[in-house]
């Protein structure tokens, strides 16, 4: 594409594209498309409908390359005023006083103070949620060790500063914008406001030493931007502008609003005017007549314009200048100066016959209108050193306004990537009901996101630096449950019966059948679990008969009605193996967590679980996960023991 500058004015009415090279100090427009939308895809200067207006700028993109044959692959852009806010800020750095000042220098103090005014605004802003986008700034002052200077460079001292007016929109307005570029195609090179790129292009700086406002009455909204002592001292906005006019031409006349416009529009180049209204009624009125009807529109809209202005600028400005189409209705620019209390001649139209340094290598555009669309391409060229980021997020490139310190989620929401893909997702559950209590089993857990900005591990806050390649792996997700009836019953309570380990359960169902232990469970399954309660059941439920044996739970002699509790040790002894017990001489030493435990055994091969009479630990009260370990390894209750065994329990 060689160096041309190919610019989109998005504007409420209308897209243009222009086409245009800067050869020394001119800027030369080759070609440009003007194409309307076909119906209100945007209001208020926002985009509304991004597939409708993608399409236009698409046509617009489309014309331009078709005719000059050319791929165009970048594009300068503009967000309008609404909900526009401005921050001014003073900002110092320490300088090194024996180094000449260079632009790098320039440029830090200018992005510090860009930071600056983003915390600020973000600190006294009311709607916490908004998070804002700077789209352009202006230096008011530089300053050197105190003193106000036009140019720090090259000159050396101990401190610079600099006054700064940034800019700021709401995420939602820019990240429209960089849609519909991105769905056409195109990658956005310089993006500013529109009041910012019409200033530049109509106001040049040796007119700034005066106090002077530019208006741009769009279709949606007026921007306002406003000049003093050398430089733009501040920016704002009214949502009231061309559409208002129009609307009330369509209800006076009672016009559908594309006849109203085409009204509209003809009140400043004609004197009278035909046209039908909706029930076929003809109109022939003159332009006096038909602005009397709105006369009361046109006040109210001069009568906030120049509100605006007073407010910023504390006092009305010595002139206007006023572009946009709307700037042309009769009767706006009396009023307006009525307002502000100043001659009628100091409120004047601007049009392109009036700029300095513009050439014309195609048809003329010629009108207020377009001051704005030619100001985005020259704003984007005499910005061209600007700082942006130029990045990549998985190989496709970006770049982004170097406003504040950026990080990876500022490149993620530029193109638009759903936060939710850096979120595992657990696996589907299931909700099974366990004797009338309701139990969720969880699927698996995912694997999440891994972010990594040039090949090391990063997260949404890592810092980026210009040339930087971020690349997301999107977060796996988790299986689904898959749980089957006999993982409930592991669940169940636990004891050890004549050294087996034996769940106490005396019978179970689903959904009030009995059923296999390796049964699937499904999502709201009803499980009925009848508990073993004491030792008579115990016993019959495993056909075993005591008669003249004797019961001991945790080698306390008990009867058949002692309700069994979780991990009880119950043992069937006969008279004869209890008097073995009790009469056996013979001593095995144990080390039990490092201290000797001496076991009377007699005849009898004592089993692991029998420590658990001669140390001070309480397995009743369960304190985490039980670990039973024998010489280093995983023991069981019923492991024989040896004389010299190593022996380690404990919670986990």
């Amino acid at each position: 594409m060689g160096d041309y500058i190919f610019s989109l004015d998005i504007g409420t009415r209308n897209v243009v594209g222009i086409l245009a090279e800067m050869e020394d100090d001119t800027y030369k427009v080759i070609d440009y498309e003007i194409v309307e939308h076909p119906d209100r895809a945007m209001y208020d200067g926002q985009i509304h409908d991004i597939e409708k207006v993608s399409k236009v700028v698409n046509m617009v993109k489309e014309s331009l390359e078709e005719r000059n044959q050319i791929i165009l692959e970048y594009v300068s852009i503009a967000a309008a005023g609404r909900a526009l806010k401005t921050q001014k800020v003073f900002v110092e750095n320490e300088i090194d006083s024996t180094k000449a000042i260079d632009k790098s220098m320039i440029n830090s103090l200018e992005l510090h103070g860009i930071q600056m005014a983003q915390k600020e605004l973000e600190n006294t802003c009311n709607d916490l949620e908004s998070k804002y986008y700077c789209v352009g700034y202006t230096i008011m002052n530089y300053y050197l060790d105190e003193g106000p200077i036009s140019n720090l460079k090259g000159h050396k001292g101990n401190r610079i500063g600099a006054e700064v007016l940034a800019t700021f929109l709401p995420h939602i307005v820019v990240d429209s914008l960089y849609t519909v570029i991105h769905n056409v195609g195109l990658e956005v090179t310089s993006l500013t406001l529109e009041p910012i790129a019409a200033i530049n292009i109509a106001i040049p700086p040796k007119f700034r030493l005066l106090n002077l406002a530019l208006v741009d009455v769009g279709a949606g909204t007026s921007d306002i931007a406003i000049t003093q002592g050398g430089t733009i001292t501040s920016y704002a906005m009214v949502s009231f502008a061309g559409d208002k006019i129009t609307e009330a031409l369509s209800n006076a006349f009672l016009l559908d609003f594309v006849a109203a416009e085409k009204v509209k529009i003809g009140l400043n180049s004609k004197e009278k005017h035909r046209f039908n209204d909706i029930v076929g009624i003809e109109y022939e009125l003159t332009t006096d007549e038909i602005i009397s009807r709105v006369d009361e529109v046109i006040n109210e809209l001069s009568a906030k314009v120049a509100d605006k202005i007073v407010e910023y600028n504390g006092r009305p400005t010595s002139a206007v200048f006023c572009i946009g189409g709307g700037s042309q209705v009769p009767r706006f620019r009396e009023c307006l100066a009525e307002r502000l209390q100043i001659p009628k001649e100091r409120v004047v139209v601007r049009g392109t016959e009036t700029l300095e340094n513009l050439k014309f290598l195609c048809e003329e555009l010629k009108g207020p209108e377009y001051i704005t669309p030619l100001g985005i391409g020259y704003t984007s060229h005499k910005d061209r050193e600007q700082d942006f980021l130029k990045v990549s997020v998985n190989g496709k490139p970006i770049r982004l306004f170097n406003s504040k310190e950026l990080s990876v989620s500022d490149a993620l929401i530029l193109i638009g990537f759903n936060a939710r893909r850096l979120i595992a997702k657990k696996g589907k559950a299931i909700t099974i009901e366990v004797n009338g209590k309701q139990k969720v089993i969880s699927g698996d857990y995912g694997e999440p996101a891994k972010i990594r900005v040039n090949g090391k591990t990063a997260s949404l806050d890592t810092k980026l630096k210009d040339d930087d390649s971020i690349t997301i792996q999107e977060a796996i997700p988790g299986n689904d449950v898959v749980a089957r009836l006999n993982e409930i019953v592991n669940d169940c309570e636990k004891i050890l019966f004549n050294n087996k380990e034996v769940n106490l359960i005396k019978s179970i169902t689903v959904n009030g059948e009995t059923t296999n232990r390796d049964y699937v469970l499904g999502d709201m399954d009803k499980i009925n679990i009848e508990r073993i309660k004491n030792i008579r059941e115990l016993l019959e439920i495993n056909n075993t008969k005591y008669d003249e044996n004797r019961i001991f739970v945790n080698n306390v002699l008990v009867n058949e009605d002692y309700i069994l509790k979780k991990n009880d040790i119950v043992e069937i002894r006969s008279n004869e193996v209890e008097k073995e017990i009790i009469n056996s001489t013979n001593v095995m030493e144990i080390n039990v967590n490092g201290e000797v435990v001496k076991l009377e055994c007699g005849d009898k091969k004592p089993i692991f679980v029998e420590i658990f009479n001669h140390i001070n630990f309480d397995i009743k009260k369960p304190n985490g996960i039980l670990a039973l370990k024998l010489n280093g390894e995983r023991a069981n209750y019923t492991d024989i023991l040896k004389n010299g065994d190593v022996v380690e329990i404990y919670w986990r």
